[in-house]
C-alpha cells in the first residue's frame, strides 16, 4: 500500500482544553507531525458542526497509526479514542509467507486501518471503532488467525468504566507474568493517577493509554477441537505438538533415504522404493500441503503451491527420488525457519518473565503474598535481598544497591536511598531522583528493602518495553516492504517464464518430460523462499539483542535508519553534559589566596536558592581545606539579574555578573582581571566577579560540565561511520562552541529557540538525507519527532520519553549510543549480505536449472541459501559492541544471581 490515506481526528479529543484553531499547543502538534518521515500533512479544517479537525495525510507503508499516536502524546495531547489498537501474539511463530497471507487476511476485515503480522507470531491492528466493535474484531481475529497467546482490546465504552479485559485461551499459561499478558493502548487513561503536566495554559493528562485485565466471555478460548478452524491453523501443531513438523520433516528424509538405499543396493522389486519415496512425499508435504490449500482458498499463488506442483510434476515423470527431496529439504527448511523465529522470539519473551509472578505486600502487622496483578499505588512491597523487584515504585525503607541491567542495561548495579515522603514521590514518580526509585525485574543487592508501588503492573517500565518492542515486531522495515513488492512483481513473473518453458518441446528438438521437468526445476530455483525470510529474521534479531542491551528499538525502520544515516545531532544539557553546573575555574588577583575568595563565596552563596549557588557552595566546599574557618555572611539580598549582595566581617561583598560593577559606585575591574573573566566566557563559562569592600578578590567561574564518557562516546561514533555530530543548544554560542571542542564534535548551533530547533532538524535532514536527534525525549519532543530517528537517553520511567522515541536508551548513559548504531550498522551489513544470498542463489540457479541442472541439486541449494540467510541473522543476538563495552545483558529468568550479583 503506497497511496497516501486520510486520517481525520476530531480535535477536542486530541487536545482537550483547547478553544480555537490558533492555539499555541496546535502549532506545537502540527510542527511535531509535519515533519516526519510518512506524513505528507498535517492541517486544520473545520468540519460541518463548526469543530476544528486534524487532518493527516499519510503513508501507512511508512508511519503506523500507532506511531502516530505515541507523537501526539510526546507533545501533550491525546489521540482521539475513534481508532483502536491492538497488539497480540500468536502462540508460536510464523513462516514469513504465513504472516504475509495472515496480514492481508486482516486487512480485508472491514474497518481495519492497518495489520502487519510478524513471522515471530506479534501482530499490530489498528482499527475504526465507529466502523468494527471490539468484540466483532476478537471473533474475526481468532476465526482467521489460530491460537492467540495474548490480545489487547478495549473499546470506548471500557475505557469510561474501567480497565479492559485480558484475553487468553483455555489452554494458554494463566500463570504468566502481567507484562506478557493482554497489552492495549486505549484505557490506561482512566486507571491510572498519576500527575499531570502544565502545557502553555493547559493541562494535559501525562498517563498512558494502556490497560490490561482478564476476560471470561468474549470469543475467544479455544479447546482441543477449536484449533482447526477456518482459516490458518498457525500453530503448526500435530500428534507431536510444536514439534510436529521437525519431526514429518525429518521421518520424510528417513524414508527418502531408505528409498535411495533400495535403489543403490538393488533390494527388493521397483515398487518398494517407490512406495518409500511416496511416504517421504506424505510427510514431507503434509504441511505443505495445508498450507497451500490456506492459500488456494484464499485467492493467493504462494511458494507452497509452486513446491508442490514442482514435486508432483517430479512424480508425474517418474522421478520420485528428487520429488521427495524437494519436499523434504523445503520442510526440514520450513521448520528451521519456526525454530530460528522461536529462538529470537524467545529472547524477547525472556524479558517479560523477568518480573516475579508474586509480591509480599505488608499491610498492617502482616505480610501478604500477592499478585503482581493486584498491587496498586501506594502498596508497601518487602524487597529481600537478591530478589527481583515486584513493581516500579520508590524506596520507603532501607538502602541497597540494584542491578538494573534487565531494564537499563547497566552493568554496575545503582545505590538506591529511601525518598522522605513516598506519596509525593509516587504522584511525580518520573522526577524522582534515580537514587530513589527501582522498576519490575530489576535485581535487589544484598539488602532487604521496602517499596512503595507506584504504578500497576500492567504500566511498569518493563511492561511498556514488551508491550512496544512486541509491536516493533509488527512493524515492516523499508528493506522489507522493497522485498515484498519485489516478490509481487517477480513471482508471477516466474510462473510466466514456467509456462513458456513448458512448451520448449515445440521450438526444441525434446520430448514434452524433458521440457515439463526443466519448467519444474526452474520452479523450484527461482522460489524467493530465502529472500521472504531474509529480511524479518535479521530486524527481529537485531531488536531482540537490542532489548536485551537496555535498548528499546521501535521496529525495522528506525534500526535500519539508524545503520544507515551519518549525521546525529545532540542536545546539550543533560544529553552532553551533566546537566548540572559545577564550579570549575577560580581565578584571584595578585595577593589573594584561593581559600580567602572561596571562603567569601561559601558564606555568602549559602544563603542564595539560585541554581548557580549550589553549584558555588559545593564547589568551595570541596576545594577549601576541612579545618577552614568558616565565615558568616549578613544582609543577604539578591540583585535580580545581576547578582548577590551582603554583608561580611563588617565590609559589603558582591558576587555578581561584570556588568554590576559598572552599574555602581565602585573603582573600575583591574585589566588583569578583566582579560581573565573574558577569556572564561570565551571558553564557556558563566562568570562572577567578586568583590569586597573596596577590593576586588578575583572571578569564579561556572559550567555545566560534560559527560565524563562523552568524548570517547564521540570517538567511537566517529569509528562506526558517523560523519557529522552536530550539538543544537538553547545556551549561548560561546557554551556551545566551549563543549563542541572539549567532547569533539564537528559543529555547534546555539542560541536556539525550541522552534528553532525543529528547523535545524529539518535543514539537517534536507542536507543529509537522514538524521538522528539524541536528546531527553520531553523537551526535545518536536525535534526528534522531526528527524529520521529520534533516541531519548534515560527512559527507563519516563513515559513521554517513551512515546517519543524511535529508539530508547533505558539509562541515562551516553555510552548505549554507540552499541546500537554498532549494532544497527551490523543488522545493515547482515540485511544486505542476506539479499546477496538469497538473490544471488536464484540468479545462479534459474540459467543453471534452463540448462539442465536437475531438481535435486537445486533443491539442495535453494533450501541451502534459505537456512544460511537465518543463522546469519541469528548472528545478531550474540552481538558485541568492539568499540567499548557493550550494555549488560538481561540475565536470564531461570538463572540465579550470581556471586558478584548478590555483593
Amino acid at each position: 500500500m503506497t497511496q497516501m490515506e486520510k486520517i481525520r481526528l476530531e480535535l477536542p479529543l486530541v487536545l482537550p482544553n483547547v478553544i480555537g484553531a490558533d492555539d499555541l499547543c496546535i502549532d506545537r502538534l502540527i510542527n511535531a507531525l509535519s515533519g516526519r518521515s510518512g506524513i505528507e500533512k498535517a492541517h486544520i479544517k473545520n468540519a460541518d458542526t463548526g469543530e476544528p479537525l486534524l487532518c493527516l495525510h499519510y503513508d501507512p507503508a511508512t508511519i503506523s497509526v500507532s506511531r502516530i499516536r505515541e507523537l501526539v502524546k510526546s507533545v501533550g495531547a491525546e489521540l482521539t479514542k475513534k481508532y483502536g489498537h491492538y497488539v497480540a501474539r500468536l502462540t508460536v511463530p510464523l513462516h514469513a509467507r504465513s504472516a504475509r497471507l495472515f496480514s492481508n487476511r486482516l486487512r480485508d476485515i472491514s474497518g481495519v486501518l492497518e495489520a502487519e503480522v510478524s513471522p515471530s507470531g506479534a501482530v499490530r491492528v489498528e482499527y475504526d471503532t465507529d466502523v468494527l466493535s471490539q468484540a466483532e474484531l476478537i471473533s474475526k481475529i481468532v476465526f482467521i488467525g489460530g491460537v492467540i497467546a495474548s490480545l489487547s482490546h478495549t473499546t470506548p465504552e471500557e475505557t469510561k468504566t474501567g480497565m479492559a479485559e485480558k484475553v487468553l485461551p483455555d489452554n494458554s499459561d494463566r500463570g504468566a507474568p502481567a507484562a506478557m499478558q493482554a497489552e492495549t493502548r486505549d484505557a490506561e487513561q482512566d486507571a491510572r493517577s498519576a500527575g499531570t503536566r502544565e502545557h502553555k495554559g493547559h493541562r494535559h493528562d501525562d498517563s498512558s493509554e494502556h490497560d490490561h485485565g482478564d476476560s471470561k466471555d468474549l470469543p475467544h478460548a479455544h479447546g482441543p477441537k477449536d484449533k482447526e478452524h477456518s482459516g490458518h491453523n498457525h500453530d503448526h501443531g500435530g500428534i507431536f505438538g510444536q514439534r510436529s513438523e521437525l519431526i514429518f520433516s525429518v521421518m520424510a528424509g528417513a524414508f527418502m533415504l531408505a528409498g535411495w538405499v533400495c535403489i543403490w543396493t538393488q533390494f527388493g522389486p521397483d515398487w518398494l522404493s517407490t512406495t518409500l519415496f511416496c511416504i517421504a512425499y506424505l510427510f514431507g508435504g503434509y504441511f505443505t500441503s495445508k498450507e497451500a490449500l490456506e492459500n488456494i482458498l484464499a485467492r493467493r499463488f504462494e511458494i507452497d503451491t509452486l513446491m508442490l506442483v514442482a514435486a508432483a510434476g517430479a512424480g508425474a515423470l517418474g522421478k520420485w527420488g528428487e520429488g521427495a527431496l524437494l519436499l523434504f529439504l523445503f520442510s526440514l527448511g520450513h521448520s528451521l525457519e519456526h525454530f530460528a523465529m522461536g529462538r529470537a522470539r524467545r529472547a524477547i519473551e525472556a524479558l517479560a518473565k523477568l518480573a516475579p509472578e508474586t509480591a509480599s505486600v505488608k499491610r498492617g502487622d502482616k505480610i501478604d503474598e500477592v499478585s503482581v496483578e493486584t498491587l496498586k499505588p501506594g502498596d508497601i512491597v518487602l524487597v529481600k535481598p537478591n530478589e527481583r523487584l515486584p513493581a516500579d515504585g520508590v524506596v520507603v525503607k532501607g538502602t541497597t544497591s540494584v542491578n538494573q541491567a534487565p531494564v537499563t542495561g547497566e552493568s554496575v548495579p545503582v545505590d538506591k536511598q529511601p525518598v522522605a515522603d513516598g506519596n509525593a514521590a509516587i504522584a511525580a514518580f518520573e522526577r524522582v531522583a534515580a537514587n530513589n526509585r527501582v522498576f519490575a525485574g530489576t535485581i535487589n543487592g544484598a539488602s532487604g528493602i521496602e517499596v512503595m508501588v507506584a504504578k500497576l503492573a500492567t504500566q511498569s517500565t518493563m511492561a511498556r518495553v514488551v508491550q512496544m518492542v512486541t509491536e516493533a515486531e509488527a512493524q515492516r522495515s523499508p528493506t522489507q516492504q522493497f522485498t515484498d513488492k519485489f516478490e509481487r512483481i517477480f513471482v508471477p513473473a516466474v510462473l510466466l517464464l514456467v509456462g513458456l518453458l513448458m512448451f520448449a518441446f515445440m521450438v526444441v528438438d525434446e520430448p514434452f518430460a524433458d521440457s515439463f521437468y526443466r519448467a519444474m526445476a526452474v520452479l523450484v530455483a527461482a522460489s524467493p523462499c530465502a529472500l521472504a525470510i531474509s529480511v524479518p529474521s535479521a530486524v527481529l534479531s537485531g531488536v531482540a539483542r537490542a532489548g536485551r542491551g537496555g535498548v528499546l528499538v521501535k521496529g525495522g525502520g528506525p534500526l535500519e535508519n539508524l545503520g544507515s544515516l551519518t549525521s546525529i545531532a545532540f542536545d546539550k544539557t543533560g544529553t552532553l553534559t551533566e546537566g548540572k553546573p559545577k564550579l570549575t575555574d577560580v581565578f584571584m588577583v595578585d595577593g589573594v589566596a584561593e581559600s580567602e575568595l572561596l571562603s567569601v563565596v561559601l558564606a555568602v552563596e549559602s544563603h542564595s536558592d539560585h541554581p548557580l549557588a549550589s553549584a558555588l557552595v559545593d564547589g568551595a566546599r570541596e576545594r577549601l581545606p576541612k579545618d577552614q574557618v568558616a565565615q558568616t555572611a549578613e544582609d543577604v539580598k539578591s540583585i535580580t539579574g545581576r547578582g548577590i549582595q551582603a554583608s561580611v566581617n563588617g565590609e559589603t561583598v558582591y558576587i555578581a555578573k561584570p556588568v554590576l560593577f559598572s552599574e555602581i559606585k565602585v573603582e573600575s575591574i583591574p585589566d588583569a582581571l578583566v582579560k581573565a573573566n573574558e577569556k572564561l566566557v570565551a571558553d564557556g563559562r558563566t562568570t562572577m566577579i567578586v568583590l569586597k569592600g573596596d577590593h576586588y578578590l578575583g572571578v569564579v567561574g561556572v559550567m555545566d560540565t560534560p559527560r565524563e564518557v562523552a568524548a570517547s562516546v564521540m570517538s567511537r561514533l566517529r569509528a562506526l561511520g558517523i560523519e557529522r555530530l552536530i550539538m543544537i543548544s538553547g545556551d549561548n554560542q560561546q557554551v556551545a562552541d566551549s563543549v563542541a571542542r572539549t567532547v569533539g564534535l564537528t559543529e555547534a548551533q546555539g542560541d536556539l529557540m525550541p522552534e528553532q530547533k525543529v528547523e535545524a532538524i529539518k535543514q539537517l535532514r534536507e542536507q543529509h538525507g537522514k538524521v538522528a536527534m539524541v536528546g531527553d525525549g520531553v523537551n526535545d519532543a518536536p525535534a526528534m519527532a522531526n528527524s529520521t530517528v529520534g533516541i531519548a537517553m534515560g527512559a527507563a520511567g519516563s513515559d513521554v520519553a517513551l512515546e517519543a522515541a524511535d529508539v530508547a536508551l533505558m539509562s541515562d548513559d551516553l555510552g548505549q549510543l554507540p552499541f546500537v548504531v554498532g549494532l544497527s550498522r551490523q543488522t545493515s551489513r547482515i540485511i544486505k549480505q542476506n539479499l546477496w544470498v538469497s538473490l544471488g542463489v536464484v540468479a545462479v540457479l534459474i540459467p543453471a536449472t534452463i540448462f539442465g541442472l536437475n531438481i535435486g541439486t537445486a533443491v539442495l541449494f535453494h533450501e541451502g541459501s534459505t537456512i544460511l540467510v537465518v543463522i546469519n541473522a541469528l548472528r545478531l543476538l550474540a552481538y558485541q559492541d568492539e568499540s567499548g563495552d557493550a550494555p549488560a545483558e538481561v540475565i536470564s529468568p531461570i538463572q540465579a544471581p550470581t556471586s558478584e550479583q548478590k555483593g
